[in-house]
């Protein structure tokens, strides 16, 4: 009989490899009871991996349309904020515009030049609004500020308009100018100037024209700002450059009032279509939103095909983690005591 000798050493190296071998499964154990996946989806789904990606990359899509939708929201939001401040901008040229009609009195005249003036700021202030770094009613050029003040080169526009008018038709002052003579002045010399674009962007907003579009589902656009190009831009201008110069001059009573009843019927048509900007960006806030609850539902769907395809059970992998701790607690307690044998114990 052959009595065969095997070192300790050579036990302690294979306890150190199954110790390995074992931590390197509890680690995988470990990620797999923490995310509820597959440590290696690849090694665990084989040919179905392919799957997995289309459904994990599909899945980023959406979650990047429910990222930009909020912004999205946000931007309409603010916009519709600002939209509203400017309504009640026109609604206070107009209200001023009732309140003092009929008035010839220069005090009176003062105070509804102040209020016309304090509404034109706060309209300028609104227009001007950013968001993010981007001017939310300059269209397309979201760099550039929407609304210039008044008394800069719309003002200067203005004068050389009146002055030239008035030398052309030989009115010596204010004074002289009758009723049909202003109607003309603002109809066919002053209004063309608020609807030229080209003059419109010299004296008062180079916006764009073109309002800033944003993707909100796999199939919908829609329009996410307005501009400060539209009609009730430049009506709410052209009212309140009427009433802010015209209604203190030195002209008869029967002029101020058409100047005052032009004013008003401007102001009034620059309320309606802010009314109908905001209007579409409600719509677009709508669309918004049931694009934001299609988005879920889909992101859900998708959610739970990636749990069926590379979940794993929780529970079952908690209990074999705790056993495999079990084994490698043992195993270190087996490698010490191997550690500790000694031949001169024996002798």
């Amino acid at each position: 009989m052959k009595t065969s000798f095997v070192s300790n050493l050579a036990v302690q190296n294979a306890m150190r490899l199954t110790i390995q071998q074992g931590q390197a499964e509890l680690l995988k154990l470990q990620t797999e009871v923490t995310t509820g996946r597959h440590a290696d989806v690849g090694l665990a789904l084989g040919s179905s991996t392919a799957r997995s990606v289309s459904l994990q990359r599909e899945l980023a899509r959406l979650d990047t349309l429910v990222d930009t939708n909020s912004v999205v929201t946000q931007r309409l939001a603010a916009s519709q904020s600002a939209l509203s401040a400017m309504a009640e901008a026109a609604q206070q040229v107009r209200n001023t515009l009732v309140t003092f009609k009929g008035n010839d009195a220069a005090d009176q005249l003062a105070i509804q030049k102040t209020e016309i003036q304090s509404a034109m700021s706060a309209f300028s202030s609104a227009a001007n609004l950013s968001f993010n770094g981007e001017f939310l009613f300059a269209g397309i050029n979201t760099d550039v500020r929407p609304f210039d003040d008044y008394n800069a080169a719309a003002k200067s526009t203005f004068d050389t308009a009146l002055a030239a008018y008035m030398s052309a038709n030989g009115i010596a002052s204010m004074s002289d100018f009758t009723k049909a003579e202003m109607e003309d002045f603002i109809t066919n010399t002053l209004e063309p100037l608020y609807a030229s674009d080209a003059q419109w962007a010299t004296d008062w907003s180079k916006a764009s024209s073109q309002n800033m579009t944003s993707r909100i589902s796999t199939t919908e656009v829609v329009q996410s700002s307005t501009n400060a190009t539209t009609e009730g831009f430049r009506k709410f201008a052209l009212a309140s450059v009427i009433a802010l110069e015209l209604m203190d001059e030195n002209v008869s009573s029967e002029v101020r009032a058409y100047i005052g009843e032009t004013a008003l019927g401007y102001v009034e048509q620059a309320n309606t279509q802010i009314t109908a900007e905001r209007s579409t960006l409600g719509i677009s806030e709508a669309r918004v939103k049931k694009a934001n609850t299609s988005l879920q539902a889909q992101i859900k769907l998708i959610n739970t095909h990636i749990t069926d395809l590379e979940g794993v059970d929780t529970y079952e992998a908690s209990t074999r983690m705790n056993t495999l701790l079990t084994q490698v607690e043992t195993s270190y307690t087996l490698t010490a005591r191997i550690q500790r044998l000694s031949l001169i114990d024996f002798l």
